[in-house]
């Protein structure tokens, strides 16, 4: 018995050895680099496209770069950051009650904005499938439908399209006729996980349709994890709103209220 326990102590003693040896370390840190060296390449194999600021800020898209009109975009995107990483969340859907509300320019400054954060990786879906609209903020077409990456007839880097070295943009190439089909498929959800997987993006944002006007929204919603509500001051109703409030919360954790188009009379305040 006393020899078996030694036999035993010895082989435990070995094993402890090889472990902590710096042959063993370096191996076992190969797959990490190589995991590394792949997210790299499969960013890189993203075709990559350029848009003049001009373009971008006759469309309202100013985060590009730090400047005065970016600043509460930039605002909302820490705190949104920052509360997701909080609650280990990493997909943000983005929709508003009625349409017109400044959802898609909202999605489009977010990505823009995440993406000057070098460490960051960024994902921005254009799923309003009724009426994409996210190609004519950037002016640029994909050569394939964001539908034919979801159902797995194409790629997702033959499709999507990269914005600088860290914001993957999917646009829809056109309207789909039934996009709740494309929107409530098991499908779709596995496409996603089996995208979040491959490129690991710290956040992913999706361009949903607005709630009020069919059941796009709904049946997608169930995908991610937080969203915001964009409202705008001077049409959205407070009964539309909370609505629409309700409906997200029933799939989803509702993030934060946007309200758009508010307009600060600085006069009234001084006579108040």
């Amino acid at each position: 018995m006393e020899k078996l326990q030694a036999a035993l102590d010895k082989a435990r003693k070995s094993r402890s050895a090889r472990h902590s040896s710096p042959e063993i370390d370096r191996v076992a840190s190969k797959p990490a680099k190589m995991k590394t060296a792949g997210l790299d390449e499969r960013w890189l194999a993203l075709t990559p496209f350029e848009v003049q600021d001009k373009i971008l800020i006759q469309h309202r898209i100013v985060t590009r770069s730090a400047r005065k009109a970016a600043t509460p975009f930039d605002i909302l995107r820490t705190k949104t950051l920052l509360q997701m990483r909080q609650n280990g969340w990493k997909r943000l859907a983005i929709t508003s009650p009625m349409p017109s509300s400044g959802k898609t320019t909202l999605a489009c400054n977010l990505a823009l904005g995440l993406g000057r954060q070098r460490d960051l990786r960024s994902m921005l879906f254009d799923f309003d499938l009724r009426d994409p609209s996210v190609h004519e903020f950037f002016e640029a077409r994909p050569p394939y439908a964001i539908s034919d990456v979801m159902n797995g007839s194409v790629a997702f880097h033959e499709q999507a399209l990269r914005f600088g070295d860290n914001v993957a943009v999917s646009m829809a190439h056109h309207a789909e006729p039934d996009p709740t089909r494309i929107l409530l498929a098991e499908e779709t959800t596995e496409k996603l996980d089996s995208l979040q997987a491959d490129y690991e993006p710290d956040v992913m944002i999706f361009d949903l349709p607005s709630v009020l006007v069919n059941d796009d929204s709904r049946a997608f919603l169930k995908n991610a994890d937080c969203a915001l509500i964009v409202v705008r001051a001077d049409a959205t109703r407070y009964g539309q709103f909370e609505t629409c409030q309700r409906e997200v919360a029933e799939h989803t954790n509702v993030l934060g209220v946007v309200l758009n188009a508010f307009r600060h009379d600085k006069r009234a305040v001084e006579t108040a």
